[in-house]
């Protein structure tokens, strides 16, 4: 096996536009559990909204895509205030019931029959980031070196994706720094006795909800513009328990642990991955063994495994600390 090739290619993984688009989310679920301790289990169906968003407004109803942008975005706060007036004056379990429950209920919504003509059921929609891909200042071709390459049309989706989610970070950051962001902090720790200073802890929780699932959103509406396609099915509830891999990997709470731990993740998927081929192909595994349809599901195994390894020896995750990970029961 090619161990140089290997790593070019858990590399480009690790900053790829899926990447990127795991960052924004798992920063929106930041916002909620390592910040405010909200149990959110629902956060792809914040992605779903925004990427929806987008594509109905484009393909659909034939707005400009700035317009779609705007559109998922509202899609997304709408959906945090339904979910979080009802539940959030009750106990955290309430919110992980219902966010998770939501979620699979708008999945199954938008992929059945009835809303084939909006949503394209279980088809979806495609080619309606045509405008965006037209603004592409890269000349066409192929940059990098190896396995580290990436096409024009990937630089310039990665370009978006990863400013974004500087922008985004930064604004979490500045966020988190503020009397608000304190206020925050002590509501995952004690929302009684913030509470009893005076503070409206609803507020607060509402007010978190709705720029989590924003940022929620935001990066629904990056999934749809670099892959320029949407399917219901996509969104199932698998991906907010990669999110939460991707939050707990990195360290809920600190500000660049979704950054680090989506790096991670990719780096580990595609590691993984990429080192069954080659040991199937060099012959050191036998298909009798290993079959190459096995390698999907078994690389989710062994980055499951690692995820357990970390709970046991560094809860707190890489960048983060043990107090971040204390959430009283609500």
């Amino acid at each position: 096996m090619d161990i140089i090739d290997i790593l070019l290619s858990a590399l480009r993984g690790a900053f790829a536009p899926e990447a990127a688009v795991y960052a924004l989310a798992a920063i929106g679920l930041n916002v909620h559990f390592g910040y405010t301790g909200l149990l959110n289990f629902g956060q792809v169906g914040f992605m779903l909204v925004g990427a929806y968003g987008l594509a109905i407004s484009v393909s659909t109803f034939g707005w400009p895509m700035w317009v779609g942008v705007i559109v998922g975005l509202l899609c997304a706060a709408v959906l945090a205030l339904l979910l979080g007036l009802p539940t959030l004056r009750l106990r955290g379990d309430y919110l992980a019931i219902v966010t998770i429950a939501a979620a699979e209920i708008m999945r199954l919504v938008y992929r059945a029959e009835f809303a084939n003509d909006v949503t394209g059921s279980v088809y979806g929609l495609q080619q309606f980031a045509n405008p965006f891909f037209e603004l592409n200042p890269i000349p066409s071709g192929s940059y990098g070196f190896g396995r580290f390459s990436y096409s024009d049309r990937d630089l310039w989706v990665m370009i978006l994706g990863w400013t974004l989610v500087a922008l985004v970070a930064l604004m979490v950051y500045l966020l988190v720094h503020s009397p608000w962001g304190r206020v925050l902090k002590g509501i995952r720790e004690d929302e009684d006795a913030v509470r009893a200073l005076g503070k409206n802890v609803f507020g607060f929780k509402i007010q978190s909800l709705l720029i989590g699932g924003v940022i929620g959103g935001l990066a629904g509406v990056m999934f749809a513009i670099g892959f320029q396609s949407v399917q219901p099915d996509t969104f199932n509830p698998e991906i907010t328990f990669f999110l939460w891999t991707v939050l707990l990997m990195g360290g809920a709470g600190r500000v660049l642990g979704p950054i680090v731990g989506a790096w991670m993740f990719w780096f580990l998927l595609v590691l993984m991955d990429t080192s069954l081929r080659q040991a199937l192909s060099a012959g050191y595994i036998s298909e009798s063994i290993l079959s190459p349809s096995d390698i999907g599901p078994l690389r989710f195994a062994v980055v499951g495994l690692l995820l357990m390894l970390i709970m046991i020896y560094r809860p707190q995750g890489v960048l983060g600390s043990r107090r971040e990970m204390l959430l009283r029961d609500r």
